[in-house]
């Protein structure tokens, strides 16, 4: 199915107990959604209640499940692994997004690289209103997430035709090829590195994203491991991007529907000045109630703080 056959105002409903997913099984007289990889997370899972699928389909790219959860409720699912839930998105969506934009004195031009979701979108449409960001680049590949994400992750899919957003249906890697433009900030809001976005994880994305970065630039993507997974995975990714960057950090997001509750996020820049576990600005407390649930100037700098085991398995 392509997105242009999407009708979004007329979906039928699905019987949930004729319904059949291999991430969905009946456990008793509940059914339950179970995200299991022997790649990224073998030996454990991660389930939720269903109570019933909103969607499912087969796009060009990848499979997509959407479903209301009984404690998380509406939850989007790629490939078998929970993308984001209305319960919790809120954590990784901010801190991914403010970590970096709070790091740079002036972050005018951002990339968003996938983030079909919208999530990051919206975080970074603050910073549009304060008159800081001027404008938003989003390079999607999959069209269809985007369309279902505005249909059932409403407060995530708002802002995803707001004016000062560029939305552009194209894979990533032409786009960071092809392109002449320079950016203040560029996230990364992929998928697990699972069949084709295992290349966002290579060295030779790390050069792509240098090329398109601005003098002092800082980027920012989801490292997909944390440390209570493959830590000797995350330390590999941290050695590939200090390859290409002299200035590199690990952050971490405690995220309840992520498998092991959080996930990391690797944020570099090769401004060697720059401390990255410090916010450059910030705003008054008063401003960060109204604008954040997760972020603020506290979280920023503690984000940063591991484990003395896993701060010196990865050199950090």
């Amino acid at each position: 199915m392509s997105s242009t056959d999407l009708d979004l105002e007329n979906i039928p409903s699905i019987d949930l107990q004729t319904f059949t997913h291999a991430s969905v099984s009946k456990q008793g007289d509940k059914y339950w959604f179970f995200e299991k990889s022997e790649e990224s997370f073998p030996g454990q899972t991660f389930g939720l209640e269903i109570s019933r699928i909103l969607y499912h389909t087969e796009s060009p790219f990848q499979d997509i499940l959407i479903f209301e959860s009984t404690t998380f409720g509406n939850v989007l699912v790629l490939n078998g692994i929970v993308q984001c839930t209305e319960k919790d998105e809120f954590a990784y969506q901010e801190l991914i997004t403010h970590l970096p934009i709070m790091s740079h004195p002036s972050p005018k031009k951002v990339l968003v690289i996938g983030g079909g979701d919208c999530g990051v979108i919206r975080e970074l449409v603050k910073h549009v209103e304060d008159n800081t960001v001027e404008s938003i680049t989003m390079v999607e590949i999959d069209d269809m997430v985007i369309k279902l994400s505005t249909k059932f992750l409403p407060n995530m899919a708002k802002y995803h035709n707001h004016p000062k957003v560029n939305l552009r249906i194209e894979d990533g890697f032409k786009f960071l090829k092809e392109t002449t433009e320079k950016f203040d900030v560029i996230i990364t809001d992929s998928s697990d590195p699972e069949g084709p976005a295992e290349e966002f994880f290579q060295v030779n994305y790390f050069k792509l994203l240098l090329n398109a970065l601005a003098k002092k630039g800082i980027v920012i993507m989801q490292s997909s491991e944390n440390i209570w997974l493959n830590i000797d995975y995350l330390k590999d990714l941290l050695v590939k991007a200090r390859i290409v960057f002299k200035n590199v950090a690990y952050s971490q997001c405690y995220m309840p529907s992520y498998t092991s509750g959080q996930l990391g996020l690797v944020i570099a820049t090769n401004d060697e000045e720059k401390t990255l576990q410090t916010p450059l600005r910030r705003f008054s407390e008063e401003k960060e109630s109204q604008i954040f649930q997760y972020y603020s100037s506290e979280i920023h700098s503690a984000s940063f703080v591991l484990p003395k085991w896993a701060k010196n398995k990865l050199d950090l």
